[in-house]
């Protein structure tokens, strides 16, 4: 079997298990959220940490009982980081998609604004300064009209 036959298959099966690891992790992250967001594991901690709250004078407030909590807390810290984060782009992306739909089914709106994400900072704020200066003709026009109204009603 030649060198490039082996090499194919062998990205072919590595790009398979990456596939397989990413659907994996989707479905972990997205269980993780929904199970430690919930009410339950916020009452799960709290009882962690007054269960090693009332230790404390049993193992006379030492080293070790401080480096218990410590390093559980760092440990669940840390992990939870990658799942609050793959949660929340996945969250972020299906919200950009959803907004890109309305875009682009709106007639009036502009389909340039499809993809903003995509925009560097620099045209992010050019676009900023562009709605800033719209919103405030708008107000100001909306300003004379309000108080030409309280003008009137003086009157």
């Amino acid at each position: 079997m030649s060198t490039e036959i082996v090499h194919g298959r062998q990205k072919a099966g590595a790009a398979i298990a990456a596939s397989a690891f990413k659907e994996f992790f989707r479905r972990f992250a997205r269980k993780s959220a929904e199970v430690f967001g919930s009410a339950i594991a916020f009452a799960a901690a709290i009882l962690i940490v007054l269960l090693w709250l009332l230790t404390g004078p049993a193992f006379h407030y030492s080293d070790t009982w401080q480096l218990l909590i410590n390093t559980g807390t760092t440990i669940v810290t840390f992990l939870m980081v990658f799942l609050i984060q793959a949660t929340q782009n996945r969250d972020s992306m299906a919200i950009h998609l959803k907004l890109d739909e309305l875009i682009r089914s709106i007639k009036p709106a502009r389909n340039s604004m499809i993809d903003l994400d995509q925009l560097s900072d620099q045209e992010l704020s050019e676009l900023h300064a562009e709605y800033l200066d719209l919103c405030q003709r708008r107000s100001a026009r909306c300003g004379k009209a309000t108080h030409a109204a309280k003008s009137d009603a003086q009157d």
